[in-house]
């Protein structure tokens, strides 16, 4: 890879994340019950391990995720972490409301890692995001790698050879906001 094409991809990234502000997470979901349905589950209460296969669905306030298989890990400070995968035939889903708009976010990916003390999201492999307001797809983005920390409002993205955009590229389609409706969401 050229150092300008690493420059120009790093370049692009700083202009997206410039570009998405404000995916701040719901803060009541961090304190809610992890809930989860799957066709089997181990639970290993020794090891905090928790592994949940088969039409996996979790959910843990606003968040939900789906996943072909989930190991749920809890700290003894009880913070979850989460790593699930898909399947041959569907991809691991995240879904999460933001705090104080009516926006959310989706990704899916071959994998996704939950981390619930650092409030991060890692989806790997044909990874894609999409932010709605409302109902209405605002913003999209796809890559190798895609990671967004929900403190920092920060989303970083990777191309490469598992890219889920055409040539292993970074893409995305970024919707303008509306400023009449950015300052009626902050009064």
């Amino acid at each position: 890879m050229s150092p300008s094409f690493s420059h120009c991809r790093l370049l692009f990234a700083a202009l997206l994340l410039a570009a998405m502000p404000g995916v701040r997470a719901e803060k009541a979901d961090r304190n809610r019950p992890l809930e989860f349905a799957a066709d089997s589950a181990k639970v290993d209460d020794l090891r905090q391990l928790n592994i949940l296969t088969g039409n996996v669905e979790i959910t843990k306030g606003t968040i939900v995720i789906r996943a072909d298989r989930v190991e749920v890990r809890q700290t003894p400070e009880g913070y979850q972490f989460a790593v699930a995968t898909g399947s041959t035939n569907r991809r691991a889903y995240f879904r999460q409301k933001r705090d104080g708009l009516d926006e959310v976010i989706e990704g899916e990916a071959e994998r996704l890692e939950y981390d619930g003390r650092a409030d991060t999201v890692r989806l790997i492999n044909q990874a894609v995001l999409k932010r709605f307001r409302g109902t209405t797809l605002a913003d999209e983005v796809a890559g190798n790698t895609i990671s967004y920390d929900n403190t920092t409002e920060v989303f970083q993205v990777v191309g490469g050879p598992s890219s889920a955009a055409p040539s292993g590229r970074v893409r995305g389609v970024l919707t303008p906001r509306d400023p009449a409706a950015s300052q009626a969401g902050s009064k």
